[in-house]
């Protein structure tokens, strides 16, 4: 599924890390408000509990928060997983680190459920920094180096909840254009996604809305005349194009361009 965009992939609420309180009080409204039943993932944290704990404090206009400790394989293949992921309609992965969310869930059972659950918009998904990172197939797990070279980005398989894309987080905020470019030079065919901190995306069938206080950063290198990724040494990589979007713009993924509206007005405009 490397480089395809699904334009069918369920509802995805995407944070660059950092979220303020009207992004999160924006996913306990899509998860149902009031009735809204969330389920806390920490698994990227060091300390997954006070992880949970805190974004759930966070989430109080929902009607119920709870924590789903999954720290290890086991855990993700308990069959008291499916009962409690089935409940609910909304589900939040807390930041850390994004190789122990893809490492201990990976391919488990809770994987696969969440696979199925999200293609059938049975749940609203949602990850901040390490859980954001996770959501591509291609996954940014570190580098940060200034320079434009292939040892700049180290990158792993990530869960593919939207493929199609490179994601990175806390963008703007920690100087990663360098690294997200480098990435991309590696793998045109994905569209590069940096999120700033306190913003968002959120899909909705094969289009993007930015949400948030910061700018969604679009590398697009399916326009590239040339790419060069020698093993050392600076990558080249010419007329790619870049779109920096902040709140109030849709981006169409498969036509792969920026629009300025909602994903409803972009509907409108098209019928």
């Amino acid at each position: 599924m490397n480089g395809s965009i699904d334009p069918h992939h369920g509802r995805l609420f995407i944070m660059g890390g950092a979220a303020g309180p009207g992004l999160l009080a924006r996913f306990v409204e899509l998860a149902g408000g009031a009735a809204a039943r969330i389920v806390v993932i920490a698994t990227a944290s060091a300390e997954p509990d006070a992880a949970a704990a805190a974004h759930a404090a966070q989430m109080s206009g929902a009607g119920s928060v709870r924590a789903l400790r999954i720290v290890t394989r086991a855990d993700a293949n308990a069959p008291g997983v499916e009962p409690v992921l089935r409940a609910a309609t909304g589900v939040f992965f807390t930041g850390g680190d994004q190789e122990r969310i893809t490492s201990v869930i990976g391919g488990t059972a809770t994987d696969s459920l969440l696979q199925e659950l999200v293609s059938e918009g049975d749940l609203i998904l949602a990850g901040t920094s390490a859980g954001a990172a996770m959501m591509s197939a291609t996954m940014i797990t570190g580098g940060e180096s200034q320079r434009i070279t292939a040892g700049s980005v180290r990158t792993g398989p990530g869960l593919e909840f939207l493929p199609g894309v490179l994601i990175d987080q806390h963008f703007g905020e920690r100087g990663r254009l360098n690294r997200l470019l480098s990435a991309v030079a590696r793998y045109p065919h994905e569209l590069g996604l940096g999120i700033d901190e306190d913003t968002a995306i959120l899909t909705e069938g094969d289009c993007f809305e930015v949400l948030g206080s910061g700018a969604v950063t679009v590398v697009d290198a399916g326009t590239a005349t040339d790419i060069q990724v020698p093993p050392s040494g600076p990558i080249a990589l010419a007329g790619a194009t870049i779109h920096v979007l902040p709140a109030g713009y849709t981006f169409h993924l498969p036509g792969r361009r920026p629009v300025a509206g909602t994903p409803a007005a972009e509907r409108e405009r098209a019928a």
